[in-house]
């Protein structure tokens, strides 16, 4: 088939968000498909050399460059900036590749038009990596935004608890399916070494979402002091609005974390360089009991890197006790680290072997399309945007 996927690798132009979608990119092209990447989400791309929002594309469309061409994917893509342009392509050429697409499959808002090329496309789905947040978002009931929902013939989220009795995040009409994030395996081979360091990538608060007070920021007073109560370094690649001096007194290690995923090459260097991973989860997926799981996690596991990870109901759907591990409390997460200090050749062995069982294309990205596939009844029409 010939499959579109729309990510947002240019709007946020960091390591970790560039490699969610180059997997879909990488595993729907080793499953015999046809893949082009597209962004047309009609805001301005964030330059993190400037600190703000540009106007031109530049360092966006250098990013995506330097993502896709060395697999092969360098003249198959599109990026359609905030003015209308079309940049990687043609505009004649991107309506051709529109016209012969099967499939479109939007990741994490990469397109927010309903234009006539994307309507078109047969079989349409959204992939919602942010759960509970995207659902509370549709609740409020703003026209735009459900009409936009209600084109999908799938809609698919990483929370695993969406729309279950388990989680009470209102679905209203609509039905989320459940899938996680694809991983390309061979991309992620454990290194030879690493430092005796627990790390991770993060965010402190995001700028989505402002209306809902639930970033990680709130999740991480459980666990403040617990650099003071494990014998391993703890460090975080954090975003520039983090309490670095508070985090630092409490014994935290602090990057900053452009440096560390400025690139894909750069973010997966970092992870593979690491020991294992301890995170907290953002406070919206815990409280919620959403059964969100991170993508970044994910590639820990895929890198022979154990995971000690802050449970948001994961744990109901994922083996944890050998290679993951998930704590909701201080306590757990001291003896999660403990555990995996005291026996690291199994938590590692065990952590590669999770995620192949559970997150490789072979084990994700079939259901997925089998199920976008599927005959639905024709979802409510919103009025299409102009091409």
């Amino acid at each position: 088939m010939n499959i579109i996927l729309a990510g947002i690798m240019g709007r946020y132009p960091y390591g970790g968000v560039g490699w969610c979608s180059l997997m879909y990119l990488l595993g729907l092209r080793t499953l015999g498909h046809r893949v082009w990447y597209l962004e047309d989400t009609g805001e301005c791309n964030y330059d993190p050399l400037a600190n703000t929002l540009a106007t031109e594309p530049t360092y966006a469309l250098r990013f995506i460059r330097q993502a896709l061409r060395p697999h092969g994917l360098g003249e198959s893509w599109c990026y359609v900036d905030y003015r209308g342009r079309h940049h990687g392509m043609s505009r004649d050429r991107w309506l051709a590749i529109c016209r012969d697409a099967d499939v479109f499959l939007n990741l994490s808002g990469g397109c927010w038009f309903w234009r006539d090329q994307y309507a078109s496309i047969p079989r349409k789905a959204f992939i919602d990596s942010d759960p509970a947040f995207t659902q509370l978002a549709i609740a409020k009931g703003v026209q735009w935004y459900v009409d936009f929902f209600r084109r999908f013939d799938a809609l698919f989220t990483f929370g695993r608890n969406i729309g279950t009795a388990t989680c009470q995040v209102p679905v209203g009409e609509f039905r989320w399916r459940h899938t996680w994030q694809p991983l390309c395996i061979d991309q992620w081979r454990p290194a030879p070494a690493h430092r005796r360091a627990f790390t991770t990538v993060m965010t402190w608060k995001t700028g989505s979402f402002t209306d809902i007070d639930a970033n990680k920021d709130i999740e991480f007073e459980k666990v403040i002091d617990l650099p003071r109560k494990v014998a391993a370094s703890l460090e975080l690649a954090v975003s520039p609005n983090a309490p670095r001096s508070r985090l630092e007194q409490h014994g935290w290690i602090c990057r900053d974390a452009f440096q560390v995923s400025s690139d894909l090459d750069r973010y997966r260097d970092y992870i593979r360089s690491s020991m294992a991973e301890f995170s907290v989860a953002k406070h919206g997926y815990v409280h919620t009991r959403s059964g969100w799981f991170s993508d970044r996690t994910e590639c820990y596991l895929a890198a022979g890197r154990p995971a000690v990870v802050q449970d948001s109901g994961f744990s109901a759907h994922l083996p944890v006790g050998e290679g993951l591990l998930a704590w909701r409390d201080e306590a757990e997460a001291v003896a999660g680290i403990e555990s995996v200090l005291g026996d690291y050749d199994r938590h590692w062995r065990a952590a590669r072997d999770l995620a192949a069982a559970h997150f490789s294309v072979q084990a994700v990205l079939p259901p997925l399309l089998e199920q976008v596939l599927i005959r639905c009844p024709a979802p409510k029409q919103a009025a299409s945007a102009p091409a």
